[in-house]
């Protein structure tokens, strides 16, 4: 008799905790509610930017938390802030608009270098013009649903600043004249003369942009002979400086880097045809495209 009430009362407890872990397992917690972030600034109208500050602070952006609410009390749970940075009138659906994520700070802050770079290369503002963005922050948290009710992101006011993005240091100090001098017959088998050919020399279109268009024959440009390569000069008719690439081998025809007196010939094209040769000393990019 004792064995037998023994096991019942196993049995019984048994399963109340089997109904109490079922009852806790199918609690249903529910999104409630959630307020707008609301965003600050450290700025009021300008963005101030300059060379010359270029590692202080620009602006600090600040936000207030939107207090995910569920069923349960407020949420515990990491918020994710996307910080939309696009320019007046794009409304935040530009396809260079800036997007910065920051979890779970409540601010984030850029300094000079970091915000001309944002603006010039992220949203390809003009230098030197005066340009006006917006900013705005969208909270979120996951799950986006609950049960069947979604949790929309919420978005912050939108602030507004003028800004005038500046041209950072080239990455190759641009020359005053740029000449194609190469191995290919139509650029004279590696003639470099003074003066040079109107039809070897680079129209400088800015002050760190320089064009050619140009025939050329094309072949294998990692022939030993150098026939179906090429290089650039700032002074016609001397060999004293020139701009080059690293490795004629891994540079691809289309483009790359290069830089002043580096150690390889830039690799001449496949095909023959017409060619835009542009060299960017902003970027220390050089571009080839046929025509």
């Amino acid at each position: 008799m004792k064995k037998y009430i023994n096991k019942l009362l196993m049995i019984l407890a048994g399963s109340t905790l089997f109904f109490a872990s079922c009852t806790k397992e199918g609690v249903n917690v529910t999104y409630t509610s959630g307020q707008a972030p609301v965003l600050t600034a450290s700025v009021s109208t300008t963005i101030p930017l300059t060379q010359a500050s270029n590692n202080s602070t620009a602006v600090q952006f600040s936000w207030t938390n939107p207090d995910y609410v569920f069923s349960n009390g407020i949420s515990s749970m990491n918020v994710t802030y996307n910080l939309q940075i696009d320019t007046l009138g794009a409304n935040f659906t530009s396809p260079h608009m800036q997007t910065v994520q920051i979890s779970p700070d409540l601010s984030t802050s850029f300094t000079v270098a970091a915000f001309n770079s944002l603006l010039a290369n992220g949203l390809l503002l003009t230098y030197g013009a005066t340009h006006n963005i917006q900013v705005r922050v969208v909270a979120f948290i996951a799950p986006y649903t609950s049960g069947s009710a979604a949790i929309e992101p919420l978005t912050s006011n939108v602030l507004s600043f003028k800004v005038t993005p500046f041209a950072p240091p080239p990455v190759v100090t641009p020359p005053s004249a740029l000449y194609l001098v190469g191995g290919d017959p139509l650029l004279g088998s590696w003639s470099n003369n003074s003066p040079a050919p109107a039809s070897q020399t680079f129209v400088q279109k800015s002050a760190t942009d320089f064009q050619l268009v140009v025939q050329l024959s094309g072949g294998n440009p990692l022939d030993a002979s150098a026939n179906d390569q090429y290089l650039l000069v700032p002074v016609a008719g001397s060999w004293s400086h020139k701009y080059a690439c690293n490795s004629t081998a891994n540079q691809p025809f289309s483009g790359g880097t290069f830089g002043l007196d580096l150690s390889s010939n830039f690799p001449g094209p496949t095909a023959p045809g017409t060619y835009l040769i542009d060299v960017n000393f902003q970027t220390g990019i050089i571009t080839v495209t046929k025509q």
